[in-house]
């Protein structure tokens, strides 16, 4: 898959206002580069430094932001929708080691130095990002501490999710590990509904898609989620937690504040 962030229709962040929120246009909402927690968490002289380099573009689900190999010329702050880093294998098969949402960072080790991707990034849930190029983005590092820790704590922190991820993928049923990563989806949506299908739930969780499809079912008959047409939406999410493996709880205490 070839789609690429650069031929996405952008909008200015200059254009909207500087607060978490942003604006409507035509009919379409754009939030603002402080939707992103860890833009908003920054000092303020630092997001003045900043803004003027960031460009809001709007993300469609299936997007890929850079490919295992790729230098990364930019860096994506998510300010809405999820993000999929994938690690692919030598027969292309692809199994998600981390999301992103929007309280993190896509690329933030460009700002350390020139840096090439070991993952694929990809749009799994479509929305918005703030996006700023690799070379702006160093400039930022190297002139402010807060900028610099935020890439370091961050790397950290994705880190620490491929490590659950994979003790998880290891150690757990395909049913509890469904459970889990709708949990984590609906957190990073922010919303009960995703549009997520079999497919690429099966490419995620790194199971066939007839495992994926009988849990489903079955999680639709026990009432915890309701499932039409690529679209997921849950009903229940204390009966989704009771079933979910412990790295949900897990991997909510380890996400940065």
């Amino acid at each position: 898959m070839e789609a690429s962030s650069r031929n996405a229709t952008s909008i200015p962040a200059e254009n909207g206002p500087d607060r978490p929120g942003g604006i409507f246009i035509l009919d379409t909402y754009t939030p603002s580069a402080l939707a992103n927690k860890l833009l908003a968490a920054l000092p303020h002289a630092d997001i003045e430094a900043l803004k003027s380099h960031f460009t809001i573009v709007p993300m469609a689900q299936g997007t890929v932001l850079f490919n295992v190999d790729d230098e990364v010329d930019q860096v994506f702050f998510p300010l809405s929708g999820m993000v999929s880093l994938l690690v692919i294998l030598k027969n292309g098969n692809a199994i998600e080691t981390a999301t992103v949402g929007r309280e993190g960072v896509v690329g933030a080790m460009a700002g350390l130095g020139v840096h090439k991707s070991r993952v694929r990034a990809v749009i799994q849930l479509a929305g918005a990002v703030a996006r700023i190029p690799a070379p702006m983005f160093r400039k930022a590092t190297a002139s402010s501490p807060a900028v610099s820790n935020l890439c370091i704590r961050y790397n950290e922190a994705l880190l620490a999710q491929a490590r659950i991820t994979a003790a998880c993928n290891l150690s757990h049923s395909v049913e509890a590990r469904f459970c889990r990563w709708l949990l984590q989806s609906r957190d990073r949506a922010e919303s009960d509904t995703v549009p997520l299908t079999q497919e690429f739930l099966s490419e995620m969780l790194g199971v066939r898609r007839t495992s994926v499809s009988e849990v489903a079912s079955k999680m639709q008959d026990a009432g915890a989620i309701s499932y039409s047409r690529g679209i997921i939406k849950t009903v229940d999410v204390k009966m989704l937690q009771k079933i979910s493996c412990e790295c949900y709880d897990t991997l909510r205490e380890q996400a940065p504040q």
